[in-house]
C-alpha cells in the first residue's frame, strides 16, 4: 500500500480563488430520509442521483430534532464566547485534528487564513481538550450527544451510497467504528467573524475560501439568516460558476468528499463549496455552523471497487490534507 497519495485534490483546489459569478440554474436536492427501512432502496436511487449531479444534496425528516440542533447550536455560541486565554489551554493538535483555532487555515485555493475560529471534536483524542464544567457546563455532554446523532444519520446515507457501489449495507459503518481508537470522524464547530465595517467592501479575504471536503461525507447545519454558502459542480469550474445553498435549519446540507470520491474511482464527485462574504445589504454579523465529517478511521484502507488509485490508508490521506490546509503555529 503506497504511503502517498496522488493528491490531485491539491491541484484542483489551487485553481479555485477567483470570484466567479453566481448562478441558481442548478438545483440542490432535497431527499426525504423518513421510513429509512422500508425506502431505502428509493432513497439510494435519489441519492446517487443528487450526489453525481452535484455532489451536494438536503436531507429531510433525517431523525434530528430541531430542539437538539439548537441546543448544539447555543452550546456553540457559548463556547467561542469563552475568552481566547480560556479557549487557548485547548489547542488544535493538527496531527489528531482536535482542539480550537482561529485564523490558522489557508486554503490552497486563496492563501489567505479563512475568517473563522473553529473547534474540532474528535472522541479519541479529547480527554485534555475538553472546557471544565466551571468553564462551560454541560458542554462535553451535550456536544458528544449530538456528534452521535450525526454519526447515525450519516452512517445510514453511506449505507445507500455502500449499495450502490456494490459494496455490501454495512461496509462504511465499519469504517467508521466509533469504538475504535483510530476512529477520526470529526464535529467541528464554526464561528465565522462579524465583518468590521472597514472590511465591508473588500473581497480579497473569504470566511472560507474554495475547497473541497477531506472525508467521506459531510453533514452541515446552518443557522437561519445566516447564509454566504456557494457550491461549484465540477462541470463549472472552469466557469467558476457558484451557487448558492440558502440556511434553513430544518434540513442538513450534504456533501461528498475526497475520501469517498477516490473510494468510488470518481464516480462520485466531491466538489468544491466556500463561504462568501456579505455583500452590501446583508448581514454582516457572526455567522455559526456546525459540520459532522464521516472520516474513515485512521486504518481503514481506501480502493475503490476498480482500484483506479493505488490503495492508502484513511489516516495517510487526512494527513495529508490536513497538513496542507493548516499553517504551523
Amino acid at each position: 500500500m503506497t504511503s502517498t497519495a496522488s493528491l490531485h485534490e491539491l491541484a484542483r483546489e489551487s485553481r479555485m480563488g477567483a470570484q466567479g459569478h453566481e448562478t441558481s440554474a442548478r438545483e440542490i436536492r432535497r431527499i426525504d430520509l423518513s421510513d429509512y427501512p422500508r425506502r431505502k432502496a428509493e432513497i439510494a436511487d435519489e441519492l446517487w442521483h443528487a450526489a453525481v449531479d452535484v455532489g451536494f444534496f438536503q436531507a429531510a425528516n433525517h431523525g434530528i430534532d430541531l430542539a437538539a440542533v439548537r441546543e448544539a447550536f447555543a452550546m456553540t455560541e457559548r463556547f467561542f464566547a469563552l475568552p481566547e486565554a480560556v479557549k487557548g489551554q485547548y489547542p488544535l493538535q493538527k496531527a489528531l485534528n482536535a482542539g480550537w483555532e482561529s485564523r490558522t487555515q489557508v486554503r490552497p485555493s486563496t492563501g489567505t487564513p479563512d475568517q473563522k475560529e473553529s473547534y474540532q471534536i474528535t472522541r479519541p483524542h479529547m480527554a485534555p481538550l475538553w472546557p471544565s464544567e466551571a468553564e462551560l457546563a454541560g458542554f462535553q455532554a451535550t456536544m458528544l450527544a449530538f456528534e452521535r446523532q450525526c454519526w447515525e444519520v450519516g452512517m445510514k446515507i453511506l449505507s445507500c451510497f455502500a449499495d450502490k457501489l456494490g459494496f455490501d449495507p454495512d461496509f462504511f459503518t465499519r469504517a467508521h467504528d466509533p469504538a475504535a481508537p483510530d476512529y477520526q470522524s470529526t464535529l467541528r464547530l464554526l464561528h465565522y467573524y462579524a465583518i468590521p465595517p472597514e472590511a465591508q467592501d473588500k473581497l480579497e479575504l473569504w470566511r472560507a475560501g474554495a475547497h473541497t471536503d477531506f472525508d467521506c461525507l459531510t453533514l452541515l447545519f446552518q443557522r437561519q439568516g445566516q447564509g454566504g454558502l456557494q457550491v461549484c459542480p465540477g462541470k463549472e469550474m472552469e466557469a467558476q460558476a457558484w451557487t448558492p445553498i440558502a440556511p434553513d435549519e430544518d434540513v442538513i446540507t450534504c456533501n461528498i468528499g475526497d475520501m469517498l470520491m477516490r473510494w468510488s474511482d470518481d464516480r462520485l464527485p466531491s466538489n468544491f463549496h466556500r463561504v462568501r462574504n456579505p455583500a452590501p445589504g446583508e448581514y454582516m454579523g457572526p455567522r455559526y455552523s456546525l459540520a459532522f465529517f464521516c472520516q474513515a478511521n485512521r486504518e481503514a484502507v481506501i480502493e475503490g471497487p476498480a482500484r483506479l488509485y493505488p490503495a492508502i490508508s484513511a489516516g495517510d490521506f487526512l494527513r495529508q490534507r490536513v497538513a496542507a490546509n493548516f499553517k504551523a503555529y
